[in-house]
């Protein structure tokens, strides 16, 4: 009895991939660096999910008889507030905690944005190039040009601030670094062999972007989308210090920040622990970009 030949290159195909996966994990593995942005990652998203079973405080309950307090003081009924309280009374800690899940929020939903919208713009210029690709790169040229806070500002000022606004607002003007990004991928990939062999066999455009461009292409996506998120977080802290981003009572980093400026001298608290958050986040978020794009860099195997 004949076996059938999918029968056997299912299974061995399957093998492969598992050894592939078995491989990146042991490469990234050796990277501590990397390991350290990942753990760092972990434990702002677990804070993030976690955040009402982490304290036992409300970010926004105010109690202006503990207005001020140092780091490690006691209220009325004997609980320490780890990380001190603001000029209201709130709990720092309870309040960097929930700060967490707007930045991290927004980074994710203006990166899933920005991302998908460049990725079909880099896909469409690169492979089809001519018109549309000129089209489609003097956009781009005309989205680098516009400074991103006059936008923030002027869309913000009709709209109101609110955080679907500062999602749509920074998803919509960073989709040009994934475009230029898939853009030069598609470019030397649509020359490559097996484009050309499935050009030959009668596949239609569609088919050839979606099953043979799109994953090749999709491994600079996934590093400029890891780094991006960093540079959105900090976009986020900036509008909120501005008072253009969520408003009060939500607690927010940047917000945070502001709020400390004035009790820099005498609370030095109130701006150190949410400035440290940010910084933590950004600086995991980067580390762990950083040692993705090393790991999956064909000419970085080692």
């Amino acid at each position: 009895m004949s076996v059938p030949a999918d029968a056997i290159a299912l299974p061995t195909e399957r093998a492969a991939a598992r050894r592939e996966w078995v491989v990146f994990v042991r490469r990234l593995a050796r990277r501590r660096t990397a390991l350290f942005g990942l753990v760092v990652v972990a434990v702002v998203f677990g804070a993030a999910f976690g955040a009402p079973w982490l304290t036992a405080y409300d970010p926004t309950e105010q109690d202006i008889t503990n207005r001020l307090k140092p780091p490690g003081s006691p209220d009325r009924s004997g609980r320490l507030h780890l990380l001190g309280t603001d000029h209201l009374g709130r709990d720092l800690l309870a309040r960097v905690i929930f700060g967490a899940r707007p930045a991290l929020m927004v980074g994710f939903a203006a990166v899933a944005i920005s991302g998908i919208l460049g990725m079909v713009v880099g896909l469409l210029s690169g492979y089809f190039g001519g018109r549309t690709d000129d089209v489609f790169m003097r956009l781009a040229d005309i989205q680098l040009a516009f400074p991103f806070i006059l936008l923030a500002i002027a869309v913000i000022g009709v709209l109101g601030p609110s955080l679907p606004v500062i999602i749509v607002v920074i998803g919509v003007s960073s989709w040009v670094v994934y475009a230029r990004v898939v853009r030069g991928s598609v470019l030397s990939l649509r020359e490559r062999e097996f484009v050309q062999a499935a050009q030959a066999l009668g596949s239609g455009d569609g088919r050839i972007l979606v099953r043979h461009v799109l994953p090749n292409a999709l491994t600079p996506w996934l590093v400029v989308a890891t780094l991006d998120m960093a540079r959105v977080i900090v976009i986020e802290s900036a509008l909120s210090f501005l008072g253009l981003g969520v408003q009060p009572p939500t607690p927010t980093w940047g917000g945070m920040l502001a709020d400390g400026r004035v009790y820099i001298s005498t609370a030095w608290w109130l701006a150190t622990f949410p400035g440290l958050a940010i910084l933590m986040t950004v600086l995991g978020i980067n580390l762990f970009g950083d040692g993705l794009r090393d790991t999956l860099d064909p000419r970085l195997k080692v």
